[in-house]
């Protein structure tokens, strides 16, 4: 029978490269296949001067082992730049330089396929051999080859969410921000661009354009979100303690519905705008008004976009302000959709386990606290998840801090023994009443 390795790891995001890099020091072997060609982190969103929204220490080993080859400072004095960083003076990293780390360790780690779609998994459950084969199809050839695992870790990230209808339209005309970088050009070459959205991506996207106004005298910005205004991510100390594997302890624990609830109500830890971000934004529109300048911008809030529709050689938005139960018709050239993103679920995945595991509602599966599917049969041979996990984990499901957490506990778990610590009491609140009976 062909070897069967630890782990293999579907996709390769910052969460499986993390999984691999701390995997590195232990005796568990794995692959890990991505149908991408080469690694690069949300090309399209590259801007320039835009920063992570976590601290640097939450690259892909750090708050498992400080110690690692694959930390941040260490790519950082391999890079020659110690010192530049030090004098930067930043605890947030520039997000091109982060995409540069990871790059870095990708070119240090072995068993990264890259160009190798996983098109199929088989559950061979049977007694003490029971494992997965996974099965991948070159990119290049289409040849298709298997592998087998015992453990599988599922990264497959997220598809850009776009309405339906919204699709359908030229791309440089009706874009995602994860193509805005690609369509940049045809966005400066237009009067009018409409971004639609209120999270981070709208801010960059916006304030990117708007520096970008300076050398265009006729280009009007303008920005709807269907959200109540365009708010600050929570950032002061004792908030981001929900950020913390004791918060998750806790989360986990409550019923599906007090979860779900619970989701809505920490909406500022999860959806909001980096203060900074919103800062310079504030001061870039402040300078564009001094003086006998008027800003050529609208930002609207309480305002859903609800179709686009061809309006000649432009387009024209059916908006509808929710508070004062308006309608409105509003035209524009280009439209940027920063709508966010869904969980990206393989079609195979559905076919295979769709009826084997618990599902907590339609869409959303049970999983364990270390991030299992939860079988309807016992099994020792385990299928992990690194998506969809919101309903889960909460507003930390994918926090890369918190990444490197759920690793270790994946890692413990694969390997039946504690290689790194699962260490608790890192945080000054408490979420509940302790039983001293206990």
């Amino acid at each position: 029978m062909e070897k069967i390795y630890d782990v293999i790891g579907i996709g390769i995001g910052p969460y499986n490269l993390g999984l691999a890099a701390l995997m590195e020091k232990t005796e568990l072997e794995g692959l890990f296949f991505d149908k991408t060609a080469e690694f690069d982190w949300h090309p399209g969103m590259m801007i320039e001067k835009m920063n992570l929204q976590v601290p640097f220490l939450a690259d892909v080993v750090t708050l498992a082992d400080p110690t690692s080859t694959y930390t941040y400072l260490n790519y950082l004095h391999e890079q020659n730049r110690m010192f530049q960083f030090f004098f930067f003076s930043e605890f947030k990293v520039p997000r091109q330089e982060y995409n540069d780390y990871l790059k870095w360790v990708v070119e240090k780690l072995d068993g990264l396929m890259f160009g190798y779609e996983v098109v199929d998994v088989i559950d061979h459950n049977q007694g003490e051999d029971a494992h997965y084969e996974v099965i991948t199809k070159s990119v290049e050839n289409s040849e298709e080859k298997s592998f087998r695992a015992r453990h599988i870790v599922m990264g497959t990230g997220s598809n850009p969410l776009i309405l339906d209808e919204m699709k359908g339209y030229p791309e440089e005309d009706i874009l995602h921000t994860s193509d805005y970088l690609y369509q940049k050009g045809e966005l400066l070459s237009s009067d009018h661009v409409t971004i639609v959205g209120s999270g981070q991506s709208a801010a960059e996207v916006l304030l990117d354009l708007l520096q970008e106004q300076e050398y265009r005298d006729n280009m009007h910005l303008t920005l709807f979100t269907r959200s109540s205004g365009l708010f600050q991510l929570e950032s002061a100390k004792l908030g981001q303690e929900f950020f913390s594997p004791d918060y998750i302890d806790y989360f986990h624990g409550l019923p599906y519905k007090k979860r779900k609830d619970s989701l809505d109500l920490l909406g500022n830890l999860r959806k909001g705008i980096d203060p900074d971000t919103l800062e310079e934004l504030y001061k870039t529109l402040y300078h564009k008004s001094t003086g006998d300048k008027k800003a050529r911008v609208t930002i609207q809030p309480m305002t859903e976009v609800k179709d686009i529709e061809r309006n000649g050689d432009s387009y024209l938005l059916k908006c509808h302000q929710w508070q004062v139960d308006e309608e409105f018709d509003y035209p524009t050239e280009k439209v940027v959709l920063a709508t966010g993103y869904a969980p990206h679920i393989p079609d195979w995945f559905l076919n295979r386990f769709q009826e084997k595991i618990e599902w907590e509602d339609e869409k959303r599966y049970r999983v364990t606290r270390d991030a299992r599917l939860v079988f309807h049969e016992n099994r020792n041979h385990h299928f992990f998840v690194a998506t969809n996990l919101a309903h889960s984990h909460g507003a930390g499901a994918t926090n890369l801090g918190l990444a490197v957490r759920r690793n270790v506990q994946i890692i413990n778990r694969i390997a039946g023994e504690e290689l790194y610590q699962d260490k608790r009491n890192t945080i000054f609140q408490q979420f509940q009443m302790e039983d001293k009976d206990k």
